[in-house]
């Protein structure tokens, strides 16, 4: 049965009373699905909400009314001042998986593209859980977007599975790389040296990853497989530096007009996180190298990445994840950060206790540390060497304090 055609103002009467709603957010989030939830106001009931919302690109809450809740797996500044009301979930993207997995799920709102000659609406490069998901939610709601690129892989939904769509036109939502400075192309560089032609790389977003892939655009048949698609890829492809055929593969593309418009090529295909997060397809992988970015790192080696300047802003995400299925295949896991914050007065370099937030990825998780001043291999070596390796990177003016409260620690062993 074809779905019947949405009239926005009737989306309240859709959606299960005090059930939960899987939100197809990061740069295909729906605004027009978005708006109407907010202006379905008391109409909706208690109902949760819950999705993967990127900091920096998707700031609404859908909290229609005080009896709604959002369920989080990364904190929005707008998430985080809505209270009691959002419930913050730090996962790594496994963890997220079995989860989605096992609670109930009544409704899903979701971007899609028209449907093709078959009758399968393509989820664009915005896959990761709803791909798999959707099969098991009764109530599938679609924003029909031509303006969302359809993309080769497996995932896609039939659009008489549908209940409901709008159809309207949107940009998908953008982050715009910052511009490299001089230490992150240094950071960059250093990396580099650890990566050799026809490796498989896996990185996030952000500055350091952004540069990270740039300056690899010497090299040449690489391959991407990772949860996210930055900008910066266009930069690898730009330079020759991808291998040929399919050779980048991830489940969410986040950036510009540039990249979007890339995605639909012969070079890009995208997965549910089933595929590329699990340890039994990584470990497969040729060459793999995970590059990934923290806020501080410990003498011991233990890295941090979820408590920044205005609070817990995730879990893990993938990088444990990623960090297992490398280790299986014999891949290197390298850990990239500036030496110093607030213009050189905090070392992000520490010693073991004075980090902030939980472990992101244990000493037995990280094999390179890069920082702007070099590179700690942390490879088979003792908890001295360790120590001493990661001083060697830290900011000059940190050094001296760093060995103090070194020697100090290790009185105690």
């Amino acid at each position: 049965m074809a779905p019947s055609r949405l009239d926005l103002d009737d989306l309240a009467g859709l959606l299960p009373q005090g059930g939960r709603v899987l939100v197809g957010a990061c740069s295909g989030e729906s605004l027009v699905l978005a708006e109407a939830i907010v202006r379905a106001g008391h109409a909706l009931g208690a109902m949760t909400f819950t999705g993967i919302f990127v900091p920096g690109l998707n700031v609404r809450t859908y909290l229609a009314n005080p009896s709604c809740r959002v369920e989080t797996f990364f904190q929005t500044p707008q998430l985080k001042a809505a209270g009691e009301a959002s419930s913050f979930l730090p996962l790594c993207y496994a963890d997220i998986l079995a989860r989605l997995r096992t609670v109930r799920i009544d409704a899903a709102l979701f971007m899609a593209a028209p449907p093709d000659a078959e009758g399968l609406c393509s989820f664009g490069p915005m896959v990761d859980f709803l791909a798999e998901l959707w099969p098991r939610i009764p109530v599938r709601i679609a924003h029909i977007n031509s303006k969302l690129p359809r993309v080769a892989g497996p995932c896609a939904i039939p659009f008489d599975t549908l209940n409901a769509y709008v159809e309207t036109d949107q940009d998908l939502l953008e982050i715009v790389d910052a511009p490299d400075d001089d230490a992150s192309r240094a950071i960059g560089d250093y990396i580099a040296g650890f990566v050799p032609d026809g490796a498989t790389i896996q990185t996030g977003l952000g500055k350091i990853p952004g540069a990270a892939l740039r300056a690899l655009r010497g090299k040449r048949r690489l391959r991407i497989h990772s949860g996210l698609i930055p900008e910066a890829v266009c930069d690898l492809e730009d330079a020759g530096a991808l291998a040929d055929g399919v050779a980048v593969t991830g489940g969410v593309a986040i950036g510009s007009k540039r990249l979007y418009g890339r995605v639909s090529g012969v070079t890009y295909r995208f997965m549910p996180v089933s595929y590329t997060h699990a340890p039994g397809v990584t470990s497969r992988l040729e060459t793999p190298v995970a590059i990934n970015s923290a806020i501080e790192v410990d003498l011991f080696g233990q890295a941090y990445a979820e408590l920044g300047p205005a609070g817990l802003m995730s879990g893990p995400g993938g990088a444990s994840d990623f960090a297992r299925g490398v280790w299986a295949a014999g891949g290197l896991r390298i850990v990239a950060l500036a030496a110093s914050g607030v213009k050189g007065k905090v070392s992000r370099i520490v010693a073991p206790g004075e980090a902030l937030g939980p472990v992101s990825l244990g000493r037995m998780d990280t094999d390179i540390v890069v920082t702007e001043y070099g590179a700690a291999d942390l490879r088979g070596i003792g908890h001295e060497q360790r120590a001493r390796a990661l001083i060697a990177i830290a900011a000059p003016e940190h050094r001296q304090r760093l060995t103090v409260q070194w020697r100090e620690l290790a009185q105690k062993f």
